[in-house]
């Protein structure tokens, strides 16, 4: 289990030593667990080459500077390829060793060790719900771009109508998007809409169709599988739990 520490915003790869280390043991046959940033110990080792990891959602920008081969997913609490797992924060790690012990000891002894440790056996979602996506605003970077894009997610937008905006060809805009942002250009917009439904779902008591509507997901259905793709929790659910008591 990797659970080195790398400060967010640094480049200096891991210890030669310790990336050896995770290799040898994984090529023994060894279940390779990451927590937080220990996932730039395995990527370094090349054990999540062409695989999605989970990543604390800080950490993903440098990490997919760093790891292009890596489908970094900053949206979930774990993920579990059977020979290697990657977990997001220090609290998701809980979740990821509580799904370990439901694996290899079974239901009942992974919720006495979650009463245990006063904390539920299950969470529903994923960090994507305390994530914070705050737009650049450097004037010589894409912050102008996805400034406009944002007060427009009710409108249909295509990488073309970006593009456009920008001055950039296609391609150029989606290698900067990369650069800047680790994502892609309609994996961006989409989180941005998803985000925009949470705040009129926190905020709000609009029916889910005028909310689809109003961050450009469409309809309710449409609303529907891409929130609960993206956070792991129906938005219903999530108003549920997050709108304050009125």
């Amino acid at each position: 289990m990797s659970s080195a520490s790398r400060p967010a915003g640094t480049s200096a790869p891991p210890p030669p030593a310790a990336v050896e280390a995770v290799r040898a043991a994984h090529a023994r046959g060894a279940r390779v667990v990451s927590l937080c940033s220990g996932a730039f110990v395995l990527a370094a080792a090349g054990l999540l080459d062409g695989r999605r990891s989970a990543l604390h959602w800080k950490h993903a920008p440098v990490f997919a500077g760093l790891y292009p081969a890596v489908e970094v997913d900053p949206s979930v609490l774990y993920i579990d390829h059977g020979d290697v797992l990657t977990g997001a924060g220090n609290t998701a790690g809980i979740d990821l060793c509580l799904h370990l012990v439901r694996q290899d000891l079974g239901f009942e002894t992974a919720g006495a060790v979650a009463r245990q440790m006063v904390v539920p056996p299950h969470r529903a979602g994923g960090q994507a719900q305390y994530v914070e996506t705050p737009i650049p605003v450097h004037e010589d970077g894409l912050g102008p771009l996805l400034q406009w894009a944002t007060a427009r997610l009710d409108r249909p937008l295509t990488v073309a109508d970006l593009a456009a905006e920008a001055g950039l060809t296609g391609r150029t805009l989606i290698r900067r998007f990369r650069a800047e942002t680790g994502t892609t250009p309609l994996r961006w917009l989409l989180a941005q809409r998803v985000m925009r439904a949470r705040e009129l779902l926190e905020r709000t008591d609009l029916p889910m169709d005028l909310v689809a509507e109003r961050c450009g997901l469409g309809s309710a259905p449409n609303l529907r599988a891409h929130f609960s793709r993206e956070l792991g929790i129906s938005p219903s659910e999530y108003r549920r739990t997050h709108q304050p008591v009125r």
